[in-house]
């Protein structure tokens, strides 16, 4: 047994969502469905220009955290935000999810995180980050006991942005490896596979990273090819299990020579599907530190994934648990 089934790193960040249409994205220079970073000018400026705005503690490895405490399981999350107003609603969320949560905050500049997102009218979400206090989580952060403690570290490609991570990233997997763990990624963004193809795949072929998440854009992105066979092939042979979303058509998880397909959950309607593939690692790892089979993994990453993509906000409002056990998965 172990302290945590999954502990996860990433950009610990407060969402402010609002509604618009596809002329406010081209208006404004905004890449449609894309994480876009940005500079605290042009934080302002959207933030400006937003409509009336729900604001929601995210950031894709928190969100992660917030559903699998959801499911019911043991969660820890390293993440960086400053001692201001943002930051203490970020800690509150997500301790109130029942997450562990101890990184130390930052007491002056720069602030806490924060991202604008834009949800259209098709629920696709366009991001606009401001990384902020993000940028100063290092080695430093690391609590080695709650590594050595968790079943799985799991961490998002975003935080290969800021150097600092990185370190601290090498330093988890190696605490997690020296205690017989297992370490996952997310492939978080094509843009981001774009930025740090090399370095991803040097950390799957170096065993680094033994679990890897990603959908299809960003598979196809990882392998520069558009044959996502291929892609699937390669990506079999390059980490010890991996686990590739594919929207409406559900999931598809390799290990080694086997693969199974996933349906994906029936939805009344897409509102937001800003959070989809955290909620779908969530379920996914929980499954899997549970002892469940593959199918049963990505069956309660559909789930998740599911539920979370019919409501506004990318943490679920209702019992992941509640619902994983209606529908016989728990």
């Amino acid at each position: 047994m172990t302290k945590f089934d999954v502990l996860t790193i990433g950009n610990a960040i407060v969402d402010i969502i609002a509604r618009c249409d596809d002329a406010f994205l081209v208006h404004n220079g905004i890449i449609k469905s894309a994480m876009n970073l940005i500079d605290a000018d042009r934080a302002e400026l959207l933030y400006s220009r937003m409509g009336p705005a729900l604001e929601a503690s995210g950031g894709s490895a928190g969100n992660t955290a917030a559903g699998i405490a959801s499911l019911g399981g043991r969660a820890a999350y390293f993440g960086k935000v400053a001692n201001d107003q943002l930051g203490e609603i970020f800690t509150h969320d997500i301790r109130a999810q029942g997450v562990h949560f101890e990184t130390k905050p930052l007491e002056d500049l720069p602030p806490t995180a924060r991202s604008m997102i834009f949800v259209t009218e098709d629920g696709e979400r366009s991001m606009n980050t401001y990384l902020g206090a993000c940028v100063e989580l290092g080695p430093e952060d690391v609590e080695p006991s709650v590594v050595a403690e968790a079943a799985v570290t799991y961490f998002e490609g975003y935080l290969w942005d800021p150097p600092l991570a990185k370190d601290a990233i090498r330093e988890c997997a190696r605490i997690a490896h020296a205690n017989g763990r297992e370490v996952a990624m997310t492939l978080s963004d094509s843009f981001c596979v774009h930025r740090y193809r090399a370095e991803f795949l040097d950390l799957m072929r170096s065993g680094t990273v033994d679990i890897v998440f990603a959908n299809r854009a960003e598979a196809l992105a990882l392998y520069e090819t558009e044959d996502f066979e291929q892609a699937l092939s390669m990506i079999s042979q390059d980490c010890k299990l991996a686990a590739v979303t594919l929207s409406e058509e559900g999931s598809i998880v390799v290990r080694g020579g086997e693969r199974v397909k996933v349906e994906a959950t029936t939805v009344q309607s897409v509102v937001d599907t800003t959070g989809a593939g955290d909620l779908y690692a969530a379920g996914f790892l929980h499954g899997y530190t549970t002892g469940r089979t593959l199918a049963d993994c990505g069956k309660l990453g559909s789930l998740a994934a599911g539920i979370v993509i019919e409501q506004i906000g990318p943490r679920p409002m209702i019992s992941l648990s509640a619902a994983a056990k209606d529908a016989g998965l728990l």
